[in-house]
């Protein structure tokens, strides 16, 4: 049987109700920083636990304005995962900053423990990733940032609702930022994002910052971007948000039914899941041997596992005059050995032995 990687047909493939609210919604005309938006912010920031959430139109955005609005720019340096996707980098760069990579760990996110060796006067903040739905040691990296008066931005977009010592991600630092793209554990119907923050001077700052720096219409107080969340997007959001426990719940319990079995394959190896650590497995991810041989035997299968990234960010030809010479071991082995698979919320039981099947099938030829 055939195992699909997308969701989203299934996701948004029967929801009459939001279709309903989507028709309300269009007769109203409050597409720009409508009411809507501002009850998904309300909502947003309820569900991850902070004072304030503003909708941007990406998780790319949500990143650049949370940087933008601590006033780093040109020729300043911020600390960032040399294992991540490339919007995080595009981020940094977009504002003309300059990254500065740090290896991951086993568990895919930044080695907090290089960080302070890359810190100099030039560095203005700390970009942790939050990668797959693991968390960055907050508790660690907050004490080195802590030392040398640095700010924090985590980048959380794949990691909504992930805990460390039950204090989730996107609080920890200044800001945090989250995306709502449609292959998202929380998504919309398009490009999307979330930045929350506790501080109400920020707060203030990036609500000028992605509407243009207009206070009201005829008024301009500071140059800004366009980047409102679409407010017919926030409609879905509201639609989704309830769910949101839900699916998180839904995807740790399928992953740790995966981790289980696939676990008893001597040629799989499944990273360390702390117990300190509330996982959300917006990619499930495990090391195999034979990756590539593997990936082409569950295509064929019909099992769409993934490779998240087969090249990494840093060795991308447009990264090369920010890293030079410069190598990062852990982001390499886990580029060559990782594979993901499905694991999302409306996968059946079937489905999951199906995967387990085809990973055990090709190590027994």
């Amino acid at each position: 049987m055939a195992v699909r990687y997308s969701y989203l047909r299934q996701q948004f493939g029967d929801c009459p109700e939001l279709w309903e609210e989507l028709k309300s919604f269009v007769l109203t005309g409050d597409f720009t920083l409508g009411a809507p938006l501002k009850e998904f912010e309300e909502g947003f920031a309820k569900l991850i636990g902070t004072k304030h959430a503003v909708g941007v139109n990406s998780g790319t955005d949500a990143i650049k304005l949370s940087l933008k609005a601590l006033d780093v720019g040109q020729g300043d340096e911020i600390i960032t995962a040399a294992n991540t996707f490339v919007a995080t980098v595009g981020a940094i760069c977009e504002i003309g900053a300059t990254p500065v990579f740090v290896d991951c760990n086993e568990n895919f996110c930044m080695d907090v423990g290089i960080v302070e060796s890359v810190i100099n006067e030039r560095t203005k903040a700390i970009v942790p990733v939050h990668f797959t739905g693991y968390m960055t040691r907050m508790d660690k990296l907050l004490s080195i940032a802590e030392k040398y008066s640095l700010p924090i931005i985590e980048d959380a977009c794949q990691s909504i609702l992930a805990e460390l010592h039950g204090r989730q991600a996107g609080t920890w630092g200044i800001s945090g930022a989250f995306s709502l793209h449609p292959l998202k554990n929380i998504n919309v119907w398009s490009d999307g994002g979330v930045i929350v923050t506790d501080s109400d001077k920020l707060d203030s700052k990036l609500r000028l910052l992605r509407n243009h720096g207009l206070v009201d219409r005829d008024h301009v107080k500071i140059l800004g971007y366009n980047s409102r969340l679409d407010t017919f997007q926030a409609v879905v959001g509201n639609w989704i948000l309830p769910q949101a426990r839900q699916i998180s719940n839904q995807r740790i319990k399928n992953a740790t039914y995966l981790d289980e079995r696939l676990g008893k394959i001597s040629q799989i190896s499944i990273p360390h899941r702390p117990s300190d650590m509330r996982i959300v497995f917006h990619l499930y991810s495990v090391l195999a041997h034979e990756r590539d041989a593997l990936l082409e035997f569950c295509i064929k299968r019909g099992v769409e596992a993934k490779i998240h990234y087969p090249i990494p960010i840093y060795k991308q030809e447009a990264l090369v005059p920010f890293v030079g010479n410069r190598r990062f071991e852990k982001t390499d082995f886990l580029a060559r050995n990782s594979i993901s698979f499905p694991c999302d919320q409306h996968l059946t039981m079937r489905e999951l032995d199906e995967i387990v099947e085809t990973v055990q099938d090709f190590y027994a030829t």
